[in-house]
């Protein structure tokens, strides 16, 4: 191998210790694989001339002055289809709920409001509505300002401006306080318009009305009218037998967003009892007492319900029996019904309470006046009703207490009784005054509005069907 040769490899082999040496000292500077035109132009040095080789110290020096090339940094990744920035919102609503014994001054300081705010915000809202109406349970939505750094003096313990708060008493209602540059917390009421529209349902009973309902889907305040409307005339005990059915004519109420927001008024009712209906159609004649008369104009209403209770059993009738603790035969004078503790038990007629509180055997009892003829008895309750107390006027169908095992009692039920001048009487035997009949102008118009009624129910059930002129 000739010296040139010899003297070429040995300069090559020095140039790679050397690049190695300043790229550990410089781990910018990219490997031989990588390192482009400045080692290429190295080993491209003549071999064939030994005086051109340059000398290691040269090189050495060379090497130190390489530049290594630069590289654009990556471009960002192309954006995921479907994926949007999200803003970061500067307001802040909370929802909260008004416990029992709460006021709202206690809501909004609870929930970290400054004291001068929660008491600016309670002053505004006073002259625009009456905060004594606030209900444990109503919904309040509470809105903050965005976070700010620093001293929060103003701002409570949240760093947040309180801008304000709103409710709603009622679905067509929304009272809201705002934070205002010109007046400081201002109230106002807003007004929401709902549009409405017709529901219709039908079920067949297998069990009971109050399973079938539930499996139709009969909203839970409708199936509560629905039984006080045939309980005047329905033993939900006895008279009702699988394969009957019921058929359900409802409003729904909807906001501005078409979003169903209440449950209307029972409009129609209809029970299919051992093949026969029994109809009833909702009507307000010129006395403006709303009711559910027949196809005839005879209102529904009776001076008292057949049935105090709902989804209750008749475990014990009026008549002789061998009481169940006692041990002997006794005279039972009403009716038992069995049902789970905490049932509601409703008036069975308008009147008043003369007689509540414990009552020795009945345990925890309430009596009605109805009229001069009528009373009625309900025991054993577990407690009552909010606001019962002697004198309370009551009206037929509303709960006045709920159902227990106070007394000597056996298990949770209601005991109801039935005085008639006085004196007890079975229950399922007292003639019960019919109520209102439909006459003159009246009549006429009840008459003339049983097809529209019809109609709906024909609309709501084939909403799809266009009526043809």
């Amino acid at each position: 191998m000739s010296r040139a040769r010899v003297l070429a490899i040995a300069t090559l082999v020095a140039t790679g210790f050397v690049y190695a040496g300043y790229q550990a000292s410089h781990p910018g500077v990219p490997d031989l694989d990588r390192a482009g035109s400045s080692v290429r132009a190295v080993v491209s040095v003549a071999a064939s001339d030994e005086h051109s080789l340059p000398r290691l110290p040269s090189l050495i020096s060379t090497a130190h002055a390489i530049t290594p090339p630069t590289f654009a940094p990556p471009a960002p990744p192309p954006p995921r289809p479907g994926i949007e920035a999200v803003s970061i919102p500067t307001e802040y609503a909370k929802q909260v709920r008004i416990r029992p014994g709460d006021t709202l001054m206690h809501v909004l300081t609870r929930n970290r409001v400054a004291s001068p705010d929660a008491h600016a915000a309670v002053s505004a809202l006073a002259p625009a509505y009456d905060l004594r109406r606030i209900r444990a349970g109503q919904s309040v939505t509470l809105r903050f300002g965005p976070i700010t750094e620093g001293d929060s003096g103003g701002k409570g313990n949240t760093g947040r401006d309180f801008l304000g708060l709103s409710f709603k008493p009622s679905v067509e209602r929304l009272i809201r306080v705002r934070l205002t540059h010109e007046r400081g917390y201002w109230a106002d009421e807003v007004e929401t318009k709902l549009t409405l529209g017709d529901a219709f349902v039908e079920g067949r009973i297998d069990s009971s009305l109050f399973l079938a309902a539930k499996r139709a889907k009969l909203p839970i305040p409708v199936l509560m009218e629905l039984i006080r409307v045939f309980s005047f005339d329905v033993d939900f005990q006895r008279d009702i037998q699988p394969g009957d059915g019921f058929r359900v004519l409802f409003e729904r109420r909807f906001d501005e967003t078409g979003e169903e927001v209440d449950t209307g008024e029972l409009q129609y009712a209809a029970m299919r009892l051992s093949g026969k209906t029994i109809e009833y159609f909702r009507y307000t004649p010129k006395s403006g007492v709303t009711d559910y008369f027949d196809r005839r104009g005879q209102s529904v209403r009776k001076t008292l319900m057949r049935t105090p209770i709902d989804g209750a059993r008749l475990s014990s009738r009026y008549g002789k029996r061998r009481h169940p603790i006692l041990g002997y035969t006794k005279m039972h004078r009403g009716n038992d019904f069995a049902a789970r503790k905490g049932t509601p038990i409703m008036a069975a007629g308008d009147g008043v309470i003369d007689t509540i509180g414990r009552k020795g055997a009945y345990g925890k009892y309430i009596r009605l006046r109805h009229n001069s003829t009528y009373k009625t008895a309900y025991a054993h309750m577990s407690r009552y009703a909010k606001g019962m107390r002697r004198g309370t006027r009551v009206k037929q169908g509303q709960t006045i207490g709920y159902v227990g095992s106070t007394g000597r009692s056996t298990g949770a039920h209601l005991h109801y009784e039935v005085l008639v001048n006085g004196r007890q009487t079975n229950p399922r035997k007292v003639k019960l005054p019919s109520g209102e009949q439909l006459r003159g102008t009246d009549k006429k118009t009840f008459l003339t509005g049983l097809p529209t009624i019809r109609a709906r129910i024909v609309a709501a059930t084939e909403p799809n069907q266009i009526a043809q002129d």
